[in-house]
């Protein structure tokens, strides 16, 4: 059995196969501002009292602070509902994007099975969970029962192998990955990573690749957790690693299609508008005029995102015809940024730095776009009218690459630009 099939296994109590529809118990349950009114809505026509008030987290992150009055009066029902059922994992203050605070309040862990009212609920997939996006109805019976039920999907087996070049990240992985499997290539499959690269990345990339697997129409992305990421775990938790219940495919695991990417040569991909899957190495795109940059979101808005892209703008600035956004995917990173001396740079060089949250990816909520023109960022979609009119345009790539177009006033390789990319 392969590592989703032996979760979902674990949760049913008994084994299961691709295809059959079981009911399970969920471990964690989140909402934002966003999605939880609609939600609540639902659950108050069915029940009282959630389920356990422990296993519910609600963040505030796709509109704040509030920019609306209707954002206000959704972010007012959600603290209202969080009161009344004494919820203990709200974060209603800023403290960033849900995707990245729950790891970071150690609300994560192996072997769970974590369901969320967003689409990129499958970044938990980086810890070992199986964890996926499910609408606001299917999160308020949730709420109400502490249950839900799947289909168990098929698995494709995706290998990556070899070692990044300097400016090349995760990022440019997962592109590569999409670009050839499609954005709809693996809907509702379970996306399941490994190799030798996967194996020695850190936390940030993890999470990245497993971030887009949605991205390409998977149920879950997921990855068995190496080492520094369970020693993140047990940080953030407080328990043992020996204490968590980890869940491993099977050597002979069967898989619907098994993939392998080698990324030893692989250099910065671009995905064009207006698909995630129209993927360009980034030589091919080399002068492509831009408007605005941003750096940020669940996707790429960690602390290496933002060193990557401090490495490229320290002594430089940002040109006159571009805005350069950058918000960071949490508090914690935000004071982080700020004690390496990030936060300096980016400000120093006319960077435009917003609080944590969703923002600029969602484009209604700070660096909207215009008709005509066009963006370079770190985010996961480019669909038409994503960050803005629906006659603007957006690119997507790493960090290093967003830095560095924002200095040249065109999507720019970061090799020409950065002559100290080890400084910090």
């Amino acid at each position: 059995m392969n590592i989703t099939e032996k979760i979902l296994s674990n949760a049913y109590g008994k084994e299961v196969s691709p295809g059959e529809i079981i009911e399970v118990d969920i471990d964690l349950c989140m909402s934002h501002d966003g999605t939880s009114p609609p939600a609540i809505k639902t659950f108050e026509k069915i029940a009282d009292r959630v389920w356990d008030n422990k296993k519910i987290a609600i963040v505030f992150d796709h509109a704040i602070p509030a920019n609306t009055i209707g954002s206000a009066e959704f972010q007012k029902v959600a603290r209202e509902f969080a009161k009344k059922q004494n919820l203990t994992n709200l974060y209603s203050h800023g403290e960033g994007i849900c995707h990245q605070v729950l790891p970071e309040k150690g609300l994560v862990e192996p072997g769970k099975i974590i369901v969320g009212a967003d689409s990129h609920t499958c970044t938990y997939g980086a810890f070992g969970a199986f964890s996926t996006g499910m609408g606001a109805t299917d999160i308020a019976m949730v709420y109400a029962t502490g249950k839900t039920w799947f289909m168990v999907p098929e698995a494709f087996k995706i290998e990556i192998t070899g070692k990044l070049n300097g400016i090349t990240t995760s990022k440019d992985i997962i592109l590569n990955i999409i670009g050839d499997i499609g954005s709809d290539g693996a809907t509702y499959k379970s996306a399941e990573f490994c190799g030798d690269t996967v194996d020695n990345m850190d936390v940030s990339s993890r999470m990245t690749i497993c971030n887009m697997a949605i991205e390409m129409g998977a149920k879950n992305g997921i990855m068995e957790p190496n080492k520094t990421t369970l020693e993140y775990l047990s940080n953030r938790t407080g328990k043992k690693i020996n204490s968590f219940n980890i869940f491993k495919s099977d050597k002979d695991s069967v898989y619907e299609k098994e993939f392998v990417f080698d990324v030893s040569e692989l250099e910065p991909q671009i995905a064009c508008p207006s698909d995630v899957d129209n993927v360009k190495p980034l030589s091919n795109v080399l002068g492509t005029h831009i408007d605005q940059g941003f750096i940020g979101s669940c996707t790429n808005g960690r602390i290496e995102d933002l060193k990557q892209a401090a490495l490229i703008l320290d002594g430089n600035k940002v040109h006159d015809d571009v805005r350069l956004v950058i918000s960071p995917a949490s508090a914690e990173i935000y004071k982080i940024a700020i004690e390496k001396g990030y936060i300096q740079t980016f400000i120093d060089s006319g960077a435009i730095v917003c609080n944590p949250g969703c923002g600029p990816c969602l484009g209604g909520h700070m660096g909207v776009l215009s008709a005509g023109e066009v963006s370079i960022s770190t985010t996961n979609r480019n669909f038409k009218g994503r960050m803005g009119d629906p006659e603007s345009e957006v690119y997507l790539s790493n960090a290093y690459v967003v830095a560095s177009s924002a200095i040249s006033g065109y999507i720019e390789d970061p090799e020409n630009i950065s002559q100290s990319l080890n400084k910090y």
